[in-house]
């Protein structure tokens, strides 16, 4: 067996280890009959939001215990189909194996990075917020080019994307958009694109220069209803009024649009995407995920402190670079992960700058610790 191949196995195994332990392998066949015995209880759904929460995480249990046996059975498999291989001396077997083998270990590596999202928030719904910053109109374009990306990544991976609020750039693109991105770990991958994003190009806008403009993407958890979060009414402003959406079905000219200010911390959120006692409803939950999410970074002393001296969008602040001109680049300047494909990126193809940078915070590096190497 090649070096390479027993490498690869090795590692795989190793996963499965980290895998077991994170599901507590030993009890998980308990703990589903477990699940299942509740289930069938017919009084379950008298409380929907104890039994959603039932269904979600026995729904998790069975994925973390189909990816192990899936992964733990592929492995068997081809390394006896290798051994076989070499004992007929049937070389084919043995390179149709070892491919799949270096193919499960693909795999298994990005089931391990998903286990390690066991962050308190991670496996939350998620909200998140693109503003455009310096640079016009050609911000405001990139500001709507970072929202298609992020629309395309979540429908790739099965995510619910709903809309929340959006305003229109002056002559392109927009200024800010928000969106609730549902589905499991929505959050725990999302959260590593919270910052600066700048892009460098030629305009679009027949100025035939090259430009570079900034947008800034927020992301924050969505909170459970059983986590509370007070919010007294002399600390909050409300205040509503006439939105304009991009055209098509986002057009909204109704003073129907809220936005709500936290007093204490500066906090702003908006919708404008319903009646204004939705709006109300859907901007408090935001406001208490912001909340959530800023006293969840506190207690967890986080990695990245973005959020807590923001900054501009601009120069300096920036946590990946988009250049399409004079060369094609992407490349984060937190983990050094790069590539080429710059429209494999802005298509939605992330998830190998998420991975780098959630194995960089579990190593347990900060920002600068990254750069400085």
């Amino acid at each position: 067996m090649r070096a390479e191949t027993q490498s690869t196995i090795e590692a795989i195994r190793k996963t499965l280890t980290l895998l077991a332990q994170r599901m507590d392998w030993e009890t998980a066949r308990h703990r589903l009959e477990e699940f299942d015995a509740m289930i069938e209880d017919p009084n379950l759904w008298n409380d929907p939001a104890r039994a959603q929460s039932l269904m979600r995480d026995r729904q998790q249990l069975m994925d973390a215990v189909g990816t192990y046996e899936s992964i733990s059975r592929d492995l068997n498999d081809n390394v006896e189909l290798i051994e076989m291989g070499e004992m007929e001396g049937d070389k084919d077997i043995v390179a149709e194996a070892e491919a799949a083998i270096k193919a499960l270990g693909e795999k298994a590596e990005a089931k391990e990075l998903e286990a390690l999202l066991d962050g308190e928030a991670d496996a939350n719904d998620t909200f998140l917020e693109i503003n455009a910053g310096a640079g016009g109109t050609e911000a405001c374009d990139w500001a709507q080019m970072l929202q298609r990306m992020y629309i395309r990544w979540a429908e790739q991976h099965g995510y619910k994307v709903e809309l929340q609020a959006e305003e229109a750039g002056g002559e392109a693109g927009i200024k800010s958009c928000a969106y609730k991105i549902s589905g499991h770990n929505a959050y725990g991958w999302l959260k590593s694109e919270s910052g600066v994003h700048r892009l460098v190009r030629i305009s679009p806008f027949g100025k035939g220069t090259r430009e570079t403009s900034f947008a800034s993407v927020w992301v924050y958890p969505v909170v459970d209803d059983n986590i509370e979060i007070d919010i007294q009414d002399k600390d909050i402003r409300i205040d509503t009024y006439r939105s304009s959406g991009a055209g098509g079905q986002h057009v909204n000219t109704t003073d129907s649009a809220v936005r709500i200010t936290h007093l204490p911390t500066g906090i702003v959120v908006t919708s404008s995407m319903k009646s204004q006692h939705q709006n109300r409803e859907i901007a408090m939950n935001a406001l208490k995920s912001r909340l959530y999410e800023l006293e969840l970074r506190k207690r967890t002393e986080a990695i990245e402190a973005q959020h807590d001296a923001k900054g501009s969008a601009g120069w300096g602040n920036q946590i990946r670079s988009y250049v399409l001109q004079p060369y094609q680049m992407v490349k984060d300047l937190r983990t050094q992960h790069e590539t080429s494909d710059t429209q494999g990126v802005l298509d939605g193809d992330l998830d190998g700058f998420m991975a780098a940078t959630l194995a960089m915070q579990v190593a347990g590096k900060s920002r600068a610790d990254a750069q400085g190497e």
